[in-house]
């Protein structure tokens, strides 16, 4: 038992020495991506250069398998390090793409979207103003020298703010950030005669970067004086996703309204039902767990914003309806005690996922197995 505990007690010197070793590396790695940061910021080249990241990782993976190491692991933990990497790197600034912008304007740039805009417009080296509802009767001053003012205040005062910009600069940059965007484009394209545009960040105010965040750009008007906004947020290391007014707002309708509605429903449900949530979550898999945290989070946040997003259009309404019907359409089924029917309705559903079905699987697994290790 001695030489035992001998022979454990050097193994574990060894890999105390080893992970010693390792957070040197770490650190002296830092400093070179610190200094990458540097370079590409005098440039204006992105933070985040997709291809390049790809190779990497597919280049270890490779010599992790010739070694007989787990690729997954490899690729888990240099995903890790390269997160980290691109943290130093927005440290320190960003190449302004257009000095020559005399003023931005973030109408609502205390909030917590807006705020985001605004500091890193401020980090940028651009001139930023805010305008709040106290200030609003010194608004039409802030802006008459303006070359962008972003309309960042929630959905339902969007239409009633953008309608009292009739005074902008005509080569002012016009431009929300609401979640829907047919009615607020539309709003400022007829009350801005310059350059219009319509702006959905993909991400919620806890961001604190744009660093492989999606922003979907809608084309208003004069797209080529504010392409320099375009290639900002480029430079921040965004990626900007373009489509049509009216099929974005008709794929949010699935992929905000309806799981924000069907996650609500289901946390108003477990409500009523009383649910032991500390027993559901003890025999809970990890993917319920998982998706129990998802309804928990929601209702962590403020009920305005979500109410906000479900409520803004009246389309919505048809959207739920639909989906109560095929809720009630599988349910017949279970109360008629129809397996097979049930199992031709998940066959059919199975069949038009496609391919992607699997690939959703093994995406889905890689967080899980994530999730289990904060366990």
């Amino acid at each position: 038992m001695k030489d035992f505990e001998q022979r454990l007690g050097q193994c574990r010197d060894q890999i105390d020495q080893i992970d010693k070793q390792l957070l040197e590396l770490l650190v002296k790695r830092r400093q070179v991506t610190k200094r990458v940061g540097e370079l590409k910021s005098q440039v204006g080249m992105p933070i985040f250069a997709p291809e390049r990241e790809q190779q990497l990782l597919d280049s270890l993976k490779q010599r992790a398998d010739a070694k007989a190491i787990n690729p997954q692991l490899v690729e888990d933990v240099f995903r890790r390090i390269m997160r980290d990497s691109y943290k130093s790197q927005d440290e320190q600034g960003y190449r302004c793409v257009n000095p020559d912008i005399n003023k931005v304007v973030v109408i609502g740039g205390g909030g917590q979207l807006g705020s985001v805009f605004v500091d890193l417009f401020t980090r940028t080296g651009y001139p930023v103003h805010i305008i709040e509802k106290h200030q609003w009767q010194q608004a039409k001053a802030i802006v008459m020298d303006a070359d962008l003012v972003i309309v960042a205040v929630p959905i339902n005062i969007t239409d009633e703010i953008i309608k009292q910009l009739s005074y902008l600069p005509e080569q002012c940059v016009l431009a929300d950030i609401t979640s829907i965007k047919e009615q607020p484009l539309a709003a400022m394209l007829a009350v801005h005669k310059g350059p219009v545009l319509g702006l959905h960040p993909m991400f919620g105010p806890g961001v604190t970067g744009f660093i492989k965040q999606t922003i979907i750009i809608c084309h208003g008007r004069m797209a080529d004086k504010y392409q320099w906004l375009l290639q900002q947020f480029q430079v921040w290391g965004a990626n900007n996703y373009q489509v049509e007014a009216a099929e974005h707002d008709n794929a949010m309708a699935m992929v905000q309204v309806m799981r924000h509605f069907s996650t609500a429903c289901y946390g108003y449900h477990l409500m009523h039902e009383q649910a032991d949530l500390e027993k559901l979550l003890a025999m809970s898999s990890p993917i319920y767990r998982l998706e129990l945290a998802m309804v928990g989070r929601l209702f962590a946040q403020d009920p305005q914003l979500y109410a906000d997003i479900i409520f803004s259009n009246t389309d919505n309404v048809a959207m739920m309806e639909r989906f109560i019907d095929r809720f009630r359409d599988m349910l017949v089924d279970v109360k008629a005690n129809d397996k097979q029917g049930f199992i031709e309705k998940f066959n059919q559903v199975a069949n038009w996922f496609g391919d992607d079905a699997q690939a959703f699987l093994e995406e889905s697994s890689i967080m899980l197995d994530k999730a289990k290790e904060r366990e």
